[in-house]
């Protein structure tokens, strides 16, 4: 399998990038479920403090064209793809070589998207592999997972939100539901990362035998 975990840090000088809140937790907690399920894990991580998985094969990224870039070579390989890293959606247009000094009143920085690497991989998605991607969302859940199923050609999505306490970046713990390709929708209490990692497991196991 393949796993995306993590941030990406996207940068503006030598000193200053655009990232997120996320820990790689949730990802790496998947990594370690899957490797103790006999998987050969590939884990594509973005910048953490955490020990990733002795078990898995892990490529340390930074920015969001490294992890695609990552992906895009193992891809083939892969029975299952995770998407759970946090990708920044923007990246500065252009990155000084040097400390950007203060001066004035205010900087304006421009920025581009990055590439969407689920759903630029999802175009050439083969039959017999099963994508799956996270949507963490601050309002209209439901709604906006399930338009990334579909946009993305994913077969699932794990859906989390801020509004849910202990639920998120920087947590231990995960409030989920999971959305899949026929529609069904599990939701689950709060429980620890482990715990929920071992819950998406099960699903992706259960949709491989369903397929």
């Amino acid at each position: 399998m393949l796993l995306t975990a993590g941030p990406t840090h996207e940068a503006i000088d030598p000193v200053r990038f655009i990232g997120n809140h996320s820990s790689g937790r949730m990802g790496y907690a998947l990594a370690d479920a899957f490797a103790e399920a006999g998987a050969q894990v590939v884990l594509v991580t973005g910048p953490s403090v955490l020990s990733p998985p002795a078990a898995a094969e892990t490529i340390n990224v930074t920015t969001a064209k490294e992890m695609f870039e990552a992906c895009k070579a193992h891809i083939g390989d892969a029975d299952i793809a995770v998407f759970a890293a946090a990708v920044a959606d923007f990246t500065p247009e252009k990155q000084s070589g040097k400390k950007i000094k203060r001066s004035g009143d205010e900087m304006v920085l421009r920025l581009r998207p990055t590439v969407d690497i689920a759903e630029t991989l999802g175009r050439s998605k083969k039959k017999e592999q099963l994508f799956v991607g996270f949507a963490l969302e601050t309002e209209k859940g439901l709604e906006h997972a399930t338009g990334k199923l579909k946009k993305k050609n994913l077969d699932l999505v794990v859906l989390n939100s801020l509004a849910d306490k202990g639920a998120g970046f920087g947590t231990e713990t995960n409030k989920v539901t999971m959305i899949d390709r026929s529609g069904g929708i599990d939701t689950f209490d709060l429980k620890s990362k482990d715990l929920v990692a071992r819950d998406i497991l099960m699903k992706i196991l259960k949709l491989m035998e369903n397929a």
